[in-house]
């Protein structure tokens, strides 16, 4: 068993320091009211016993509270008073300066929180240890002076998530859909250097890679292109080859047709293609940005975003060549190709690739084979979002989607001044302000199983989370765009003045603010003692996500902000909200037994059910996840059964609105296996990794690549997740 010091370092268990404790809290008390030595080994002995009974590393104010627990147990009041005395007056010590601590153990590289904080940063370089050591910092910042006391407090004890709070001090927004079309063509600012609309496709992928890259500098969440913006400019270089092929036969003096032109030409244009699509891919995946990692880009593939014709047709090139670049992967270290974490994938599947005779399911052929080697790309159904949103559209990131744009009544308003703005619905260039995630589980288990009181609590704690959510919202109130021009007086975002406040572009739906919510699984089953699953289950699943969507319609027309319930994508905060659950609560078997709690409404990842009938189910709860939700199956090697992958994304196309499938894609660098690379226990109880083939438990010896909470993580993952992972159930 291992201990997590207050540093975020991990440290084997050392029973000694218990009794020390205990002994020295004895010694400063009157010798009439000590207690004897054999009584302070028995106390210590139940400690330890209650510590190996939590399946996880243990906190060392876990132990603490333990030790004052036993010893009040046993009547020691005085003892206990000097022990817990003791601990007040270290813990005011330690309140003098928050940071030192933690940054000295990350710049040590054993602090293990910080480690297995992301599962697509790596805490041994030093522009991750920098960005970390910011981030302590910046959290101490909003932890003293930017937020009230009941909030943190709140977000201490994982009743409320306050996300990102080592990047709030600073007035930045969480992801957002890059308007590419407006900065390519139109020209745009890189570093003072003024960039004109490209001349060829190539030219075009290049500066894409480079506004990406200043893009995710200026922000913290994911963003997400489009290759339809990519389009028109495969026929610019078309064109120039046309021109450039016959200016070369004339000089030759070889008479050469029209149709052989083109046909040489067309040769041309799809080299360009070809290296285009690998200067994206290597560019984003190679780049590092100033949070250090690559930058967290989807990119979309929709082929209706473009007019029918060339256009669509050479998106549908461009598709192709995307698919089939991931396909094969990247090299790592070794020259072995592997799955990459970024870009993220997303397919949209419509009446025109879906069928077996529409024109382009050549593609969708295509993509079925990539997803079952590589896990990409995902799955957005056209015609499930044109009934819940009335168009389509890409997600921010891994799963935030904006809200429908509301200016199609009255027309456009050009508030953000973009060059391309027209009479179409606006999507691109919008962004979300942030998230304040509310804890389902500790919901229901502060309620004791009274619904009244359940839905009473509820609202009190919506009440906290509006009040995070406006802080949030304020805090980006008053940012001038000079801050970021990259995004607010460039294009990314905005064309903005230099001085002109962002304010405008925060109000009228024009970007979200998101209410999250995780564990609804937990919530129902204890509520209930149901899966949510069940009628009744789903009954009462269903009533706490209609409850979470009147909220944030409330506050909509309370002050004209787009406020959207968002499926969180739990990475180390599934592992918090389940230690506090158990702090504050205990071992409730099926509801906090678990280290990690459910994301967002899915269902458990143990409860044994099929695929389709898992799609099925939860796209009744997706739907009332409006601000961001994504749903998966977890599937076995499927690359020699496309058929299936194929009738899978049929499902998805006439069910739900977005889904992926999670296979597994590993390799060890020792002995050279390919296949799943299995976690097990050590002889601490703690969760590794290990190939089943030379027995290799080296991190820094594999690549491994899983679905973490909508996106692909790479660089593992807390005790927490890794449970999550190990105990998920196969579903087809």
């Amino acid at each position: 068993m291992n201990v997590i010091k207050r540093s975020g370092e991990e440290v084997s268990f050392d029973a000694d320091k218990i009794l020390l404790a205990i002994e020295k809290a004895n010694q400063a008390t009157q010798e009439n009211r000590q207690i004897s030595e054999d009584k302070i080994t028995e106390i210590t002995n139940r400690v330890i016993q209650k510590c190996n009974e939590i399946a996880r590393s243990i906190s060392v104010e876990e132990i603490q509270d333990l030790v004052e627990n036993e010893l009040m147990a046993e009547g020691a009041y005085t003892v206990a008073h000097n022990y817990i005395t003791y601990r007040y007056e270290r813990a005011l010590v330690r309140k003098a300066n928050t940071t030192d601590k933690k940054i000295l153990s990350l710049l040590g590289r054993n602090n293990e929180e910080a480690m297995q904080e992301n599962s697509n940063k790596n805490p041994t370089v030093n522009s991750t240890q920098r960005d970390y050591m910011a981030g302590e910092v910046s959290k101490d910042i909003t932890r003293r002076f930017l937020l009230p006391k009941e909030i943190w407090d709140a977000h201490e004890k994982g009743i409320i998530h306050f996300h990102d709070s080592d990047y709030f001090a600073q007035p930045m927004y969480n992801c957002c859909l890059v308007n590419l079309e407006d900065m390519l063509q139109n020209g745009t600012v890189i570093s003072g250097t003024h960039i004109d609309k490209p001349h060829s496709f190539a030219t075009a992928c290049n500066i894409a890679t480079q506004i990406i890259a200043q893009v995710a500098s200026n922000q913290y969440g994911g963003q997400t292109i489009t290759l339809s913006h990519l389009a028109p400019f495969v026929d610019i270089s078309r064109q120039k080859y046309r021109k450039s092929v016959k200016a070369e036969m004339e000089a030759a003096g070889v008479e050469i047709s029209e149709d052989k032109i083109n046909t040489i030409a067309e040769e041309r244009v799809k080299r360009e293609v070809t290296t285009g699509v690998q200067t994206i891919q290597y560019q984003i995946i190679t780049l590092m940005t100033t949070n250090g990692q690559a930058p967290f880009v989807t990119v979309f593939m929709y082929l209706d975003e473009v007019a029918e014709g060339q256009t669509r047709d050479d998106l549908a090139l461009i598709i192709e060549e995307m698919l089939k670049q991931r396909m094969q992967g990247v090299k790592n270290e070794k020259g072995v190709y592997i799955t990459p974490a970024f870009p993220k994938l997303i397919y949209c599947l419509d009446e025109d690739n879906i069928y077996n005779d529409s024109k382009y399911y050549y593609l969708t052929k295509l993509a079925a084979e990539c997803t079952a080697k590589r896990m990409v790309p995902d799955y957005i159904s056209a015609k499930i979002m044109k009934e819940l949103k009335g168009d389509v559209y890409p997600c921010m990131g891994c799963r935030s989607f904006l809200t429908p744009d509301r200016f199609t009544e009255n027309g456009w308003e050009n508030n953000e001044h973009a060059m391309n703005s027209s009479s179409k619905h606006k999507y691109y260039g919008r962004f979300n302000q942030g998230v304040v995630t509310i804890n389902l589980v500790d919901v229901a288990c502060s309620s004791k199983k009274d619904m009244n009181a359940f839905w009473k609590i509820f609202d009190e704690r919506l009440d906290l989370c509006y009040k995070a959510l406006m802080i949030r919202h304020d805090r980006l109130k008053g940012t001038p765009s000079d801050v970021a021009p990259i995004l607010w007086q460039y294009g990314a975002i905005a064309r903005l003045e230099k001085g002109e406040t962002i304010d405008k572009l925060l109000f009228n739906g024009y970007s979200t603010i998101s209410l999250g919510y995780g564990g609804l699984a937990e919530c129902v089953r204890y509520m209930t003692g149901l899966s949510h699953t069940t009628p009744e289950g789903e009954k009462f699943g269903l009533a706490v996500m209609k409850h979470l969507n009147d909220a944030c319609t409330k506050w909509k027309q309370q002050t004209n902000i787009d406020f959207s319930v968002y499926g969180t994508p739990m990475e180390s905060t599934t592992y918090k909200f389940a230690k506090c659950l158990q702090e504050r609560f205990g071992i409730i078997k099926g509801v906090t037994d678990k280290n990690y709690i459910t994301n967002s409404y899915h269902i458990h990842v143990t409860e044994e059910i099929n695929a389709f009938d898992k799609l099925t189910e939860e796209s009744k709860f997706q739907e009332l996840s409006p601000g961001g939700a994504i749903s998966y199956v977890e599937v076995p090697n499927m690359q020699n059964n496309i058929q299936a992958v194929l009738q899978l994304m049929k499902h998805i196309y006439n069910t739900i609105m977005y889904a992926e499938l999670n296979t597994k894609s590993d390799y060890c660098q020792v002995c050279g296996y390919t296949g799943e690379i299995q976690i097990t226990e050590d002889e601490n109880k703690k969760l590794i990794w290990k190939c089943p083939n030379c027995g290799n438990t080296d991190q820094n010896k594999m690549n491994v690549a899983r679905r973490t909470c909508g996106y692909i993580g790479t660089q593992f993952w807390n005790q927490g997740r890794t449970q999550e992972i190990k105990e998920r159930v196969l579903h087809l």
